[in-house]
């Protein structure tokens, strides 16, 4: 099986991490994948540094510029399926008439309604098959009228890490400048509006009132990074709440932390919140979008509404109780090692591919 995989995103989010595992998995199993992406992509990078086989295009003209690169690629015949990671992909490949040659997919991720103008409808014409990333994004977009029948399920992963030694904490606290006794949060994710970092922030003014010793660390960039330091200072909260920016050194950022809180508003599946219950850290989290096929609440996380209120409420809950940070904790990892792993992922993925290439074998090319 040699799948060309697509992803024209700039930036490093949950999409492209999903991507790497993915091609790093399928050379584990033999498969010659390879990547089509953006030149200077972190994805390209890290691609590239995992012995991944990358194709470059320049960022100018970008959907073009794609569409022209993968009808050069696509012309040897060597690919059994092209893979579309993101949206601005799946249209360099229907530009590039992808789907009249080989099966195409493309994967989603948000549970959004479809675009229904002439050139998306288009697009998803040409798709043999949708890869919906949970039930919830699977509904939206039979929602949106694509068949059902072209929807696959293919969960997110994430790597099971070995535990946290008390020497790796003990590193990861100092360097973030965490004292013996201080309970830290942490969440990792993008500063946009819906993942709702203000809300913690917010929280943990009312939480110090009762446990002082309490603080954050909130991992992420984007364009409410800045109007999360101004609320922060609003609240006289610089010392507690710790804003580092892109953290490129994730484990680290994992072992430093007592507990995981995930204040999002709307959400796909959540890989950082499966990646923090693969560490053994209890979690606070939504059940907005797809989070509630990942979390239940009392048994794997304790379940808040995405508001200070109720995430204070959580916070305090979990800090004065040793027990069932424990037993959270140990939950959490299980639910993931059974359900959310990247093996997982990978194998689901590529039963997928199986499919579509063996099906496209018996069957003429759509136009």
């Amino acid at each position: 099986m040699i799948p060309l995989i697509v992803d024209l995103e700039t930036e490093w989010r949950g999409g492209q991490s999903q991507a790497l595992l993915l091609l790093k998995g399928l050379y584990e199993r033999g498969h010659a994948a390879e990547l089509l992406t953006v030149r200077g992509s972190p994805l390209g990078r890290r691609a590239k540094r995992a012995g991944i086989y990358v194709h470059e295009v320049s960022p100018a003209i970008l959907r073009l510029a794609a569409a022209l690169k993968i009808r050069s690629l696509l012309r040897d015949g060597r690919f059994d399926l092209l893979h579309a990671n993101e949206a601005h992909a799946l249209t360099a490949a229907w530009l590039a008439g992808a789907h009249r040659q080989l099966p195409l997919l493309s994967s989603r991720r948000i549970g959004f309604p479809l675009q229904r103008n002439w050139i998306s409808r288009a697009r998803f014409r040409a798709l043999d098959c949708f890869v919906a990333n949970s039930r919830d994004v699977a509904r939206s977009l039979v929602e949106s009228g694509f068949p059902a029948d072209r929807i696959a399920i293919v969960n997110e992963g994430v790597e099971i890490p070995e535990r946290v030694s008390t020497l790796q904490r003990n590193a990861a606290r100092k360097h973030w400048g965490v004292a013996q006794g201080e309970f830290l949060f942490g969440c990792a994710s993008a500063f946009v509006p819906e993942k709702g970092q203000r809300h913690v922030v917010e929280a943990l003014r009312i939480v110090r009132e009762k446990f002082p010793n309490t603080r954050v660390l909130l991992a992420g960039e984007g364009s409410c990074l800045d109007d999360v330091r101004h609320l922060t200072a609003r609240l006289d909260l610089q010392q507690a709440v710790l804003l580092p920016g892109f953290v490129t050194d994730m484990p680290e950022f994992y072992a430093a932390l007592d507990a995981f809180v995930f204040p999002s508003e709307f959400e796909g599946l959540g890989t950082a919140l499966q990646a923090a219950m693969a560490y053994g850290l209890p979690v606070i989290s939504t059940t907005r979008g797809a989070l509630g096929e990942v979390v239940e609440d009392g048994r794997t996380a304790i379940v808040a509404e995405p508001d200070a209120s109720s995430f204070a409420t959580a916070m305090t809950d979990l800090v004065g109780d040793a027990a069932l940070q424990k037993r959270l904790g140990e939950a959490g990892r299980i639910e993931v090692i059974e359900r959310f792993s990247a093996d997982r992922m990978v194998a689901n993925t590529l039963a997928v591919y199986d499919e579509l290439a063996g099906t496209a074998a018996a069957a003429p090319r759509q136009t």
